[in-house]
């Protein structure tokens, strides 16, 4: 146990060299620290000992790490680390940090350390990750919560905020991350969520715990005594490793797709490489949407309605629709997947999810080539 080396639970009670703090970090710029991160800080004046407990540690290296992320099984594990070592990690990562000291009483502050004492313990520091639900901040939030004697009682509501609005708001300067988690997440990610659920974010929980209360039978006490900048730094800007935006490359997507699709009408030819790519690059994304929605126990990703624009179907029929476009044989599927694009891109304003812009030149790249077939197949036959 972590208590035999640092001593946690030798304090007396009465004993108030303690400090406790909650520490908040700015994004980094790989998708997993997009939106921070969350930890708690240690510190035994007295013992001279000064640590962080740390709900977000994992390993790329653990076996069928995709796999199991894409399925909702990934585990995390708190550690612990030294407070100048955690300092020097993020001040190289170009990420401030903020800390927000606790006013706990010293047998609140004594019953923290025991919980994350015993948490540590090898069979107990490995949890199921749920980036909504369980994660590095609501973990931090939750045991220091157990600890108090008291109710801690939270402001209300600052901001009537969905899940994906609250992920765009830390995704602004990185669109290509941003376009990926919206083609993930369904409708379910749109519904608007309370106070508690919006402290899956690292900064929404030091916003709400600055003005957080702990109400105890002797009364009611503010529940962070101060807050300071421990690591200042100035935050690197992201560097974008492809330089047009999604958004540009859909247009660009479009604008080839109806060049290649006159080039056809106009030589009564399918150009079946085309379809390779196109409608071969649909049924991959769609084979990742499917698996999603159907295998994965990733919260709201069971109710995305990008199942209709992007599904496995192309990818399996692709053989079967090369060999009529060869053929010039009437293709079923085309008339089909007309009909489903159209009437998707005229309810997406109505449907119950909110869909990233780059979508719509996407279905509209696959309708006009979809249509392209069919004038292709009715010119050659008149």
């Amino acid at each position: 146990m972590i208590s035999s080396f640092l001593s946690l639970r030798s304090e007396g009670v009465g004993n108030d060299s303690i400090r406790i703090s909650l520490l908040t970090c700015e994004p980094g710029e790989e998708i997993y620290a997009l939106f921070g991160h969350t930890a708690i800080r240690y510190e035994n004046i007295t013992r001279g000992q000064d640590l962080v407990f740390n709900y977000g540690m994992f390993s790329f290296n653990t076996p069928n790490f995709v796999m199991r992320f894409l399925m909702g099984k990934t585990d995390y594990q708190l550690g612990v680390v030294r407070y100048k070592d955690f300092e020097v990690e993020y001040a190289m990562r170009g990420s401030s940090v903020y800390q927000q000291t606790l006013n706990l009483t010293s047998e609140e502050k004594l019953r923290l350390a025991q919980l994350l004492d015993e948490n540590y313990h090898p069979s107990n520091r490995t949890y199921r990750y749920n980036y909504f639900y369980d994660n590095c901040t609501t973990r931090a939030r939750d045991k220091i919560e157990e600890s108090l004697n008291g109710k801690l009682c939270f402001p209300e509501q600052k901001a009537a905020l969905s899940y994906r609005e609250i992920i765009h708001l830390f995704t602004k300067g990185s669109q290509w991350n941003e376009l990926g988690i919206d083609l993930c997440l369904g409708a379910e990610a749109d519904k608007p969520i309370d106070e508690r659920k919006q402290m899956f974010a690292p900064f929404f929980l030091m916003d709400y715990a600055r003005d957080a209360v702990i109400q105890r039978i002797d009364g009611t006490v503010p529940f962070v005594l101060n807050e300071s900048k421990v690591v200042d730094v100035e935050s690197e800007k992201a560097s974008t490793s492809f330089p047009l935006s999604p958004l540009t490359c859909s247009l660009l997507l479009l604008a080839l797709t109806c060049l290649v699709e006159w080039l056809a009408y106009v030589k009564k030819k399918v150009m079946w490489g085309w379809d390779i790519l196109l409608f071969g690059s649909q049924g991959i994304g769609g084979c990742i949407i499917a698996f999603l929605f159907f295998f994965s126990v990733h919260p709201t990703v069971d109710s995305n309605w990008m199942l209709v624009v992007f599904n496995p179907i192309p990818l399996f029929y692709l053989p079967f629709m090369i060999y009529k476009a060869l053929k010039r044989k009437r293709d079923a599927y085309h008339w089909i997947n007309v009909c489903c694009l159209t009437i998707f891109i005229v309810l997406m304003p109505f449907l119950p999810q909110k869909f990233n812009i780059t979508v719509l030149p996407l279905a509209l790249s696959l309708l006009i080539c979809s249509a392209g077939h069919l004038l292709v197949y009715y010119k050659n036959k008149n």
